[in-house]
């Protein structure tokens, strides 16, 4: 079974963290019964003081634990990248990588930069039309929204991060068949961008492992693949 993780600043990381994508490759390696590979097209983090340069930055494959494989650190996610940019994207990356699920974290960087709630939900479809046609078969799992310190400061802008999730939640309704199921992972419950964060917006420590728990249940429950979601006793 091939994963692909799909996301924002929040699931690409900055130099010098795990990441939730490290964290969900600990799980799924604790917990699956058969092989697994992890897929995509890049690898980096984001390296604020090499940027646009990120991919020839040293800094970018400086994760937190070294020792993370250099073929689990595949991904599809970059530092302001959201669901309009991806969109054009997830085809050749999901064909070449024979994507079988997608782990998608996207739509707070759209909604803060680029599109409305409307916009943003329209180019979900286009996401999920390009990844289909890409692998007819593939099964995608959307976490909603997670909202920032802007939306607690920035009531319009809290607006819109709810109104998108009502409709990404409609789209997975309307979208999802059983050749190529979608699934809507549940936000994390008691989420606190105080503890949870270390800027506000991007998560620390333990934000990467609600986040991973919250694909690991819906994963588990809803399709038999993992286990429950149990950090390993050393994790940081």
């Amino acid at each position: 079974m091939r994963f692909m993780f799909v996301g924002d600043s929040m699931t690409i990381g900055r130099a010098g963290d795990y990441t939730w994508r490290y964290r969900m490759w600990q799980h799924l390696g604790a917990t699956l019964e058969s092989p697994f590979e992890i897929v995509g097209p890049r690898s980096e983090l984001y390296d604020d003081a090499a940027a646009p340069a990120v991919p020839a930055s040293a800094a970018a494959q400086a994760y937190a634990d070294p020792g993370f494989p250099a073929g689990a650190r595949r991904h599809l996610a970059g530092w302001g990248e959201g669901w309009q940019h991806m969109a054009p994207l997830i085809g050749p990356a999901a064909r070449e990588g024979r994507a079988d699920v997608l782990l998608v974290s996207l739509g707070l960087i759209d909604l803060g930069f680029y599109t409305k709630a409307e916009q943003t939900a329209g180019n979900v479809r286009r996401f999920v039309d390009a990844a289909r046609r890409a692998r007819p078969g593939i099964r995608m799992v959307f976490l909603p929204v997670i909202a920032n310190v802007r939306a607690q400061d920035d009531p319009p802008f809290a607006v819109e991060v709810a109104r998108f999730n009502e409709l990404l939640a409609k789209a997975v309704a309307d979208l999802t068949t059983d050749a190529s199921p979608i699934l809507l992972a549940a936000r994390p419950d008691g989420y606190d961008i105080t503890r949870d964060t270390y800027d506000g917006t991007h998560p620390n420590a333990s934000g990467e492992h609600r986040l991973a728990g919250e694909f690991a249940a819906v994963l588990h429950q809803a399709w038999g693949i993992g286990g429950p979601y149990r950090p390993a006793p050393d994790d940081a």
